[in-house]
């Protein structure tokens, strides 16, 4: 039986309009998410992680604008949808949990408004029923006494409960699609540990999608099915969890992976990978990673490499695939 797809990005490019010049943040990206899988898109910050996101859910700033591609969820493409139709579909089939938790809550409504008004506006529910299904969805998420805090204001919770509330949020109307941009920025690693495991829990339970934004390679090995890694606003590497980890293809992986520190290992210090992300004003020539390769050549700055398939549903975008690592 053949998987049917929930989301299929093809093609996407967002741009943004700057006084320099135009910024292409996110550059001809392709990825698939299937119901109940949990898909990791990892890369260093300014890789067009995030905006891949926003751009999906139709929240790119004004400065920002898709300029091509397409974005199918469930067969209808997201792009030709009016903003009324998008704002049906946000928060109610496709949900996202934010990345900063203690400035994504509005600080003069209580948790429960907050909760409820996702309930009332799509689920057109009453003031009563959206309390007790607020209620229910803090109980869900492991927040002790869901009564009492049902009345608090952001400020009076901790960090890891603001988060608990932001998934609450996130899945009071069982969205089909969850996108997770670095849920556990700024939590201790005991809070991560419970977020992680209560997205990876609800995810299965209710055969939700879920994009995991991180840059974080252990919470990648942990939580994800299949990982795309992008850099410099383009895919360069995607793959399932254990042969991204066993057999990673292109040196941008590899340097990540390279990077983790290994039980079984004493070292004096970690490998990195040279130089810097480059400014998307003035790209590169041919691949955007060769000026930090060490396996670049004259070939690799004049030819920009395609996606290639390696194997099983593993492809890379590499010139070099197979040489000395």
């Amino acid at each position: 039986m053949a998987v049917t797809k929930l989301l299929e990005v093809l093609d996407l490019k967002t741009h943004f309009k700057t006084e320099e010049g135009i910024v292409p943040s996110v550059n001809g990206v392709t990825f698939s998410v299937n119901k109940g899988e949990t898909l990791a898109i990892v890369g260093e910050s300014g890789c067009g992680k995030s905006v891949t996101s926003l751009s999906i859910i139709g929240l790119i700033a004004d400065s920002g604008e898709v300029v091509g591609g397409q974005i199918l969820f469930q067969g209808q493409d997201l792009l030709q949808m009016s903003k009324k139709e998008i704002r049906k579909l946000r928060g109610n089939k496709i949900s996202m949990i934010f990345q900063e938790p203690m400035t994504s809550l509005n600080p003069v409504f209580t948790i429960g408004n907050q909760i409820g008004e996702v309930i009332r506006i799509h689920q057109k529910a009453d003031k009563k029923e959206a309390r007790e299904k607020s209620i229910k969805m803090l109980e869900l998420v492991g927040i002790p006494n869901p009564n009492k805090l049902v009345d608090n204001f952001p400020h009076q919770l901790s960090g890891g409960m603001r988060q608990r509330v932001m998934i609450a949020m996130a899945l009071a109307c069982n969205p089909e699609l969850l996108i997770a941009d670095e849920p556990t920025t700024a939590l201790d690693v005991t809070i991560q540990a419970q977020i992680l495991e209560m997205i990876n829990k609800l995810s299965k339970e209710l055969n939700t999608g879920v994009i995991l934004i991180t840059h974080d390679l252990g919470v990648v090995a942990e939580m994800a099915d299949r990982v795309v890694v992008m850099y410099a606003g383009e895919v360069v590497e995607e793959a399932n969890v254990y042969d991204l980890f066993a057999r990673p293809k292109h040196p941008y992986t590899i340097g990540l992976l390279g990077s983790l520190p290994k039980i079984e290992e004493r070292r004096e210090e970690l490998d990195s990978i040279s130089g810097t992300v480059p400014n998307l004003l003035d790209m590169p020539s041919g691949c955007t990673f060769h000026p930090r390769c060490h396996l670049a050549d004259e070939q690799c700055k004049a030819v920009k490499p395609q996606l290639e398939k390696y194997g099983d549903n593993h492809y890379a975008r590499c010139l070099k695939v197979g040489e000395d690592k």
